[in-house]
């Protein structure tokens, strides 16, 4: 496992030297303030993500007006009381992509939601609150008690929400290999705890959020795709 500054200047020759590396990275702002995000706001996000995977993003985010309206702003205590006959009116709701399974994910995320705001005042300081350094807990967590929010999805949520997440891409997940960290696409536990690990040191050597690292991991691979 080389030292992260050798990684970053990897990411350099591939991306234009400090100044592309940094460039790369302010392509990708989130808003971090977890804790003052509305748990409406986190429910919109978890379905999209959801109604996301295995789609086209593109097409989910035009429609995306078309859901808030038929989900009522994703109000979590409206959402989670949904019954049979809200089910079967959206899922005629041509406004949004009339995937059954989906649609009740959504609901019973709404409803975990709920749940966790009873116990810890809101769902956003639940994930505020979470160790920063134990991302794989939270998405065993979220893979146990929500509703397919587990893999990539869980991921992508926690990062686009500001959650400092690392992202397991393609590109990722081989320079992780590279390092020595795993020597395939991480699954077990075991091989979770190592890249949790790895991920943990790195962001003390550099000073840097987890999302930073994630990225530069991916650029240090070669030409821009994912992190």
């Amino acid at each position: 496992m080389r030292s992260f500054d050798k990684i970053e200047a990897m990411a350099g020759k591939h991306h234009g030297g400090p100044k592309g590396v940094a460039s790369a990275l302010s392509q990708w702002q989130v808003d971090t303030d977890v804790a003052r995000k509305k748990d409406a706001q986190l429910l919109s996000a978890m379905a999209k993500a959801v109604f996301s995977s295995g789609f086209s993003w593109t097409v989910i985010e035009k429609k995306w007006p078309g859901f808030e309206a038929a989900f009522d702003r994703f109000d979590p205590k409206k959402v989670a009381v949904y019954g049979d006959e809200k089910v079967d009116a959206l899922l005629k709701d041509t406004r949004i992509v009339r995937n059954g399974a989906k649609i009740m994910a959504t609901i019973e995320n709404a409803r975990f939601i709920v749940a966790t705001a009873k116990a810890h005042g809101s769902f956003a300081r639940f994930l505020a609150t979470w160790p920063e350094t134990d991302q794989v807990g939270l998405m065993e967590h979220l893979k146990k008690h929500a509703s397919r929010m587990g893999g990539a999805t869980g991921q992508y949520f926690l990062r686009f929400e500001g959650w400092d997440a690392f992202i397991l891409s393609g590109d990722v997940v081989k320079a992780l290999i590279r390092e020595g960290i795993v020597d395939k696409e991480p699954t077990s536990k075991k091989a979770m705890a190592a890249v949790q690990a790895a991920f943990n040191a790195w962001r003390e050597e550099s000073g840097r959020p987890v999302r930073e690292i994630s990225r530069i991991l991916a650029l240090s691979v070669g030409p821009l795709k994912s992190a």
